[in-house]
């Protein structure tokens, strides 16, 4: 695996903080993701996220599996970034909220459920044109209901990371209720050249 940033996970030739996340403070601890977003990888998430094949989201949690045996996360609990109901409604599950469950399964941590939800719905953050916009689009997007990430080591699930605006959201909301950390984990990056 080549340099990467330690927090933004994007490749980073010195292996140092990226010039980009020195710029902006940030609230996620770090993230962390196997794959580029492309080719064989691409295909599986479209499958899992637009096709209906829930069933291959065993396999694809194995692989996050993999990657956190070889790449250890400070870690207790699990959360899977939340869809809008509206959403959630329209595809019938949340793909996240899948890969969490599998990935609990396979290394033996809890899923915290229905802590996280999504209150404001926004485009998907492939259609935003550039990084900001993406912020803007995810901002106040997420409420954490409860206490029980108190004190937890966090990681946060999702299919991909774009932009990490997604996931910097959530861990906002989640470290406002006093998470000990939170790391994001996700099956792919995009990572554009």
């Amino acid at each position: 695996m080549p340099p990467f940033c330690p927090r933004c996970g994007r490749p980073q030739a010195s292996g140092m903080v990226c010039p980009s996340c020195w710029q902006r403070p940030t609230e996620i601890d770090g993230i962390r993701s196997p794959f580029r977003f492309d080719e064989v990888i691409r295909k599986a998430i479209h499958e899992l996220k637009y096709r209906n094949l829930r069933a291959i989201a065993p396999r694809l949690a194995e692989l996050l599996a993999d990657y956190l045996d070889e790449s250890p996360l400070p870690r207790e609990v699990l959360v899977g970034v939340p869809l809008h109901p509206r959403r959630l409604r329209e595809r019938g599950y949340n793909q996240s909220s899948l890969l969490a469950k599998e990935l609990g399964k396979r290394i033996g941590l809890p899923v915290i459920e229905d802590c996280l939800i999504r209150v404001k719905q926004a485009q998907p953050q492939v259609k935003a044109v550039d990084v900001e916009e993406r912020r803007r689009n995810v901002a106040d997007a997420f409420v954490c209901r409860d206490e029980r990430v108190k004190g937890k080591q966090i990681i946060l699930i999702d299919d991909v990371c774009t932009s990490g605006a997604t996931l910097e959201s959530c861990a906002a909301t989640i470290k406002s209720k006093g998470a000990a950390s939170v790391w994001g984990l996700t099956l792919a990056m995009e990572i554009r050249n």
